[in-house]
């Protein structure tokens, strides 16, 4: 039999390993850069699981997946009786999978695009505010071996919108101090110039004077701007540690990660009257359609406001 052949065997541990490398790569990648909830994350996982199982029993090596490859495996999902709701989560789900094996350069074409999409709610992020954000940058423990670098990130976190990928990858020669701005290179290597604020470069210049400045250095990470104290570039669970951490100090128990930072960033300055184009220009994004979520947000604010301090909104005792 086929599967008793060593060469099939071997095949099938070499693409066990490699589908669970991208599961888990992609699960990451849903926390820190999607932020989404625990429980949308485990959908997700749980989605992927049955195309990791599927994967496996047929030797198919998801990375050279065309359209074909992914019809047949949703006519596969079909005829296990999944349910159509389910269905529409699993395409989402590959949307979503593919969409990052794209960013990753895992792949050069992506097979989605000729799957018809699920008509899918708009996710809603949480959103910190003035007071908590201040709050969890505040705590940040300064006597700490690496105090001012957690709290500069932070700040610039907060005060330039960054993705976590863009501020791991920022550059100290892309940081240009004395104008204000940052070049960074964000998704699809498209480049722009970021304001950051006076407190963030502060609070950056003490991490290089106080720390950085004092802890080996690797060449390859001579010019990143964050770094672990042997030297190498920051990893994206650090960063999300450093977040989850401070802010369960100040005991904020929203689903805090980088990427909260970003949300929070976005909606203060729309709430504060910004332009919608400027912050578009600001968070890289290539559509306006995707900067309008925190329009979105404004208005839901505005109503919670209204409906709390609203005489007519307000319900009396008895009715």
């Amino acid at each position: 039999m086929l599967s008793e052949n060593p060469l099939f065997r071997g095949f099938s541990l070499f693409m066990r390993d490699m589908i669970k490398h991208l599961l888990r790569d992609f699960i990451t990648y849903l926390r820190i850069e999607r932020s989404l909830s625990a429980a949308t994350v485990e959908s997700y996982r749980f989605d992927m699981m049955k195309v990791e199982s599927y994967c496996i029993e047929k030797a198919s090596e998801i990375k050279n997946w065309n359209a074909l490859d992914v019809r047949d495996f949703i006519a596969f999902c079909v005829g296990q009786e999944m349910a159509p709701n389910s269905q529409s989560r699993m395409i989402s789900t590959l949307r979503a999978f593919f969409h990052f094996l794209m960013l990753e350069r895992y792949i050069q074409v992506n097979p989605m695009l000729l799957i018809e999409s699920p008509k899918l709610g708009r996710y809603l992020p949480d959103v910190l505010s003035q007071e908590e954000v201040l709050a969890i940058i505040n705590q940040v423990d300064l006597s700490q071996s690496a105090g001012h670098r957690d709290r500069a990130i932070l700040e610039v976190l907060y005060s330039s919108g960054l993705r976590v990928g863009e501020l791991l990858s920022l550059q100290i020669s892309n940081c240009f101090w004395n104008e204000g701005y940052l070049r960074i290179v964000g998704k699809g290597n498209k480049e722009r110039l970021v304001p950051i604020g006076t407190w963030a470069i502060k609070w950056v210049q003490f991490y290089l004077q106080r720390e950085r400045n004092h802890w080996p250095m690797q060449p390859e990470s001579e010019d990143i701007l964050f770094i672990n104290q042997k030297g190498k570039s920051l990893s994206r669970m650090t960063v999300l540690n450093i977040v989850k951490r401070e802010a369960i100090k100040v005991g904020i128990h929203k689903d805090v990660s980088p990427h909260t930072f970003r949300h929070s960033f976005a909606t203060h300055l729309v709430e504060a009257g910004a332009d919608l184009r400027s912050v578009q220009e600001m968070l890289g994004h290539s559509s306006i359609t995707t900067t309008e979520i925190y329009t979105h947000l404004d208005r839901q604010r505005l109503r919670e406001e209204i409906m709390l301090y609203h005489p007519r909104y307000q319900k009396k005792e008895g009715q």
